[in-house]
């Protein structure tokens, strides 16, 4: 896991630190299904604002993630651009004021873009904003296949219904 190391920065309040870091997304269980970073090792940049009552910590980075489409079954991707920021303050015991990624003198970038890219996700991740999905008869793919089936038949589930229907 990558983290960053904040003893090593030497600036002052009203400075800034911009650093390029390579981390490591983990795989996320998302609605029951895996998706898996596509790398795995991404390239993000970090921001160190120092100011008076504390500092501004700034992560951008751009996740691909892969896995099953919600509707269809099939293969999703899905890029999320991600930017997020966490306040420490200097000295302060309000939780609100603190961020959890800071232990110490080291920030846990990994945690924290891990927590942003879960955020980013959307509520459905789908292989196409057109996806048509599963026939709900057959079970086939109706993006490749698209279908329709004939309803003649009742469910004899619902047979009492129907005759009670024919009577009124």
């Amino acid at each position: 896991m990558t983290s960053f190391n904040l003893r090593q920065l030497k600036i002052g309040p009203g400075e800034e630190h911009r650093e390029a870091l390579e981390l490591e997304l983990p795989a996320f269980a998302f609605g029951g299904q895996l998706y898996i970073p596509v790398p795995e090792q991404v390239v993000a940049e970090l921001v160190v604002n120092r100011a008076l009552t504390g500092t501004l910590f700034t992560l951008a980075l751009t996740a691909r993630l892969h896995g099953p489409c919600h509707r269809c079954l099939g293969d999703a991707v899905i890029d999320l651009p991600i930017r997020s920021r966490e306040y420490q303050a200097a000295s302060s015991d309000d939780e609100e004021l603190r961020t959890p990624y800071v232990e110490g003198d080291e920030l846990a970038v990994s945690d924290w873009a891990r927590d942003a890219v879960s955020l980013a996700l959307p509520d459905k991740i789908l292989c196409s904003s057109d996806c048509a999905g599963l026939c709900q008869l057959c079970g086939e793919n109706l993006n490749e296949n698209p279908h329709a089936h004939e309803r003649d038949s009742v469910d004899p589930r619902w047979e009492a219904l129907e005759a009670l229907r024919n009577e009124l």
